[in-house]
């Protein structure tokens, strides 16, 4: 028996309103991933891949068609029901970190674990900078570490509450050749460790060639 979509998504669009008037951003997309996969979106600047997954993981609200995130149909969710399916189940990796300044790396990455009540939270956070390689950095604050380094925080953080999807958004856009390979190898090593689909937006061509599946964006549809 196929095991049901993390992800569904049937003739969703999004339309934002400007100063010039609503502009269409997503046009008409269906798309299901698959409990476990790695799907990689990308396309130009200014196709839609950043709100593609924004609307998948219910960061923004589609202005029509059906969105289903783990089994629920996200139209029917407030905020607070949206938080609830999203904790321990779901975790983001930004390009800008996202890390907490007055916090240092492992409280940043225990916080999450913190709001699930999980009496384990520092010591599972511990565990999880250390498999990013970062067991001598773990006290060290946001400004102490280099790009990098934060970015396995960050990962480290979303693999922590062991959810069931990743997503990232230009993961390794700020970094360096050889901090940006590290930090994809780690997060398709532990997603694919964990069973965790990874949903990643990116420009690069060969980080996108590592997921099981490529979904190419233009002008806001899949092309």
């Amino acid at each position: 028996m196929t095991p049901a979509p993390v992800i569904a998504l049937h003739d969703v669009s999004l339309t934002l309103n400007a100063a010039n008037g609503p502009v269409p951003i997503l046009k008409g997309i269906t798309l299901q991933v698959a409990p476990g996969e790695s799907v990689a979106i990308a396309g130009p600047s200014g196709s839609g891949k950043t709100s593609l997954i924004s609307v998948c993981a219910g960061l923004e609200r589609a202005s029509g068609g059906e969105v289903r995130l783990l089994g629920r149909e996200l139209g029917a969710l407030d905020e607070d029901d949206l938080a609830r399916l999203r904790r321990g189940r779901v975790g983001f990796v930004f390009q800008s970190f996202h890390l907490l300044a007055n916090m240092t790396a492992l409280e940043n990455v225990a916080a999450p674990l913190e709001i699930m009540h999980r009496k384990d939270a520092l010591e599972s956070a511990r565990a999880a900078l250390a498999q990013m390689g970062l067991a001598e950095r773990t006290d060290h604050y946001p400004a102490q570490l280099s790009g990098g380094e934060r970015q396995r925080v960050a990962v480290a953080r979303a693999l922590a509450v062991e959810p069931e999807i990743v997503f990232a958004d230009e993961p390794t856009g700020n970094l360096d050749g050889r901090a940006g390979a590290r930090v994809a190898d780690l997060l398709f090593e532990e997603c694919a460790a964990r069973g965790a689909a990874l949903v990643l937006v990116t420009h690069d061509h060969a980080l996108a060639a590592r997921a099981g599946r490529t979904i190419t964006m233009q002008d806001g549809r899949i092309s």
